[in-house]
């Protein structure tokens, strides 16, 4: 893994950071800036199961001895250039509702110590369920929370943004902030994001800053920010079906193949420079009920398709949204993992057959071009998977809020625009309309 000192090196000592800073120019790029937020982050000490490098405890956290023979975290990764060890399946918490702290206490209790949060995930709701359930714990976990940063956002507003989200979690500090759902270069170069995450790392209330993607343009919007160093962490849509490398052994009666070769590539120059990388949306939809008719104890889809992501040397780790016991304890089965089971391709290209046809490939974005109302078709399909696929339509209502061009001009369309736009065979001509009556 190549060397680096990017925006936010736990292991470079502060002494050279002050000197360095002193020589800096009058308008510092935006890398310096980035580096500058060192000085500031390079004493903040990391205690319990944080596992920062230079900082904190140089062992991971592990599950406490009662737990030994229930599902468990069993391996605890590094993250890239920021030294920080995260358990190998963590806590996604999208879909946290009020009332759901003893979910985030029974993953504790199974040695998940990463968190992934955001100010906009319930409006706020999931970030203050994650400060309740914290409470006297907040040094076992290493917390992300993320907002939204436009080409035009104000520093003033992403202070006010990141307090907000401080006192929501009760806490001083988050060890990651992202810049969430990142789908275009513009929202990379606003130079008051990184005077913003400069003065926040000096004052302590951040260490390491990234950027979240799962739709349009993400490629590109990666590349970016890699090329420039300008991230320490990458969160991604990354599943079996995403990978051309998947597809490669399967045989021809697959009447759809992945077209995205420059996801790896982009993922594997991430990974060369150090950054971490965090992979989501890796359940593919996550049907979970397709396929328990063929299932086996310890053998289960979302294992498999866990076990595939963790086993790919271009991720770091993956974090999944942890919704019910249960499931926490079904998804832990996978941790620890570093290649794919017996049956598990099986089950794999079993669920690709089933859904592939459905199912829209985060970060391809080739059918955009395809419609004249510059209805984002990628973002609209990603919205109606949270509402059939994960089934929760108040998270899925609320996301496709968000959309700056939703699907309302679909409605009075004959869908021939974007009726063969897709290289993957999705018929999104069909889909669109009926999308934005079921969520508008």
């Amino acid at each position: 893994m190549a060397e680096t000192t990017g925006s936010g090196n736990a292991g470079q000592p502060a002494a050279s950071e002050h000197s360095n800073h002193a020589a800096e120019p009058q308008q510092p790029d935006r890398r310096q800036l980035l580096q500058r937020g060192v000085v500031g982050s390079a004493g903040l000490l990391l205690t319990g199961g944080a596992g920062a490098e230079g900082s904190g405890p140089a062992t991971a956290p592990t599950a406490p001895a009662a737990d030994q023979g229930a599902p468990q975290v069993r391996s605890y990764r590094r993250l890239g250039r920021t030294g920080l060890k995260i358990a190998d399946i963590s806590f996604g918490s999208s879909r946290l509702r009020t009332g759901d702290e003893h979910l985030v206490h029974h993953a504790l209790d199974r040695g998940v110590n990463y968190f992934d949060t955001a100010e906009s995930y319930g409006r706020g709701v999931s970030e203050t369920v994650l400060g309740r359930a914290l409470k006297g714990r907040r040094d076992e976990v290493i917390l992300a929370t993320k907002m939204h940063c436009g080409p035009t956002t104000s520093q003033a507003t992403m202070m006010r943004e990141l307090e907000g989200s401080l006192r929501r979690l009760q806490t001083d500090r988050v060890e990651i902030y992202f810049n969430h759902a990142v789908n275009s270069i513009d929202r990379l170069e606003n130079d008051e994001w990184y005077e913003f995450l400069s003065r926040a790392k000096q004052q302590g209330k951040l260490r390491f800053n990234g950027i979240s993607g799962h739709a349009g343009r993400l490629i590109p919007v990666i590349e970016h920010a890699v090329d420039n160093d300008l991230i320490d962490v990458v969160l991604a849509a990354y599943n079996f079906g995403q990978d051309p490398a998947f597809y490669e052994g399967l045989t021809r009666s697959f009447d759809f193949v992945a077209t995205q070769p420059d996801l790896p590539r982009v993922l594997q120059k991430a990974r060369a420079k150090d950054v971490g990388v965090i992979a989501m949306k890796t359940l593919m939809g996550a049907r979970l009920n397709d396929l328990r008719h063929y299932e086996q104890a310890g053998n289960t889809f979302a294992q498999a398709a866990f076990r595939w992501t963790l086993s790919s040397p271009l991720v770091s780790a993956l974090v999944v949204s942890m919704t019910g016991t249960d499931v926490i304890d079904e998804y832990l089965g996978a941790s620890g993992a570093e290649t794919l089971a017996a049956h598990d391709l099986d089950l794999l290209q079993s669920y690709a057959a089933r859904n592939g046809l459905s199912y829209c490939k985060h970060a391809c974005d080739q059918c955009e071009s395809s419609c004249p109302y510059g209805v984002q078709i990628a973002d609209v399909l990603r919205t109606r998977m949270y509402a059939t696929d994960y089934r929760d339509l108040p998270f899925a209502r609320t996301e496709y809020a968000a959309l700056a061009t939703n699907a309302e001009a679909c409605l009075g369309c004959d869908g021939s625009p974007c009726r063969d736009a897709c290289p993957h065979g999705i018929d999104t001509a069909t889909l669109c309309a009926p999308t934005h009556r079921l969520l508008a």
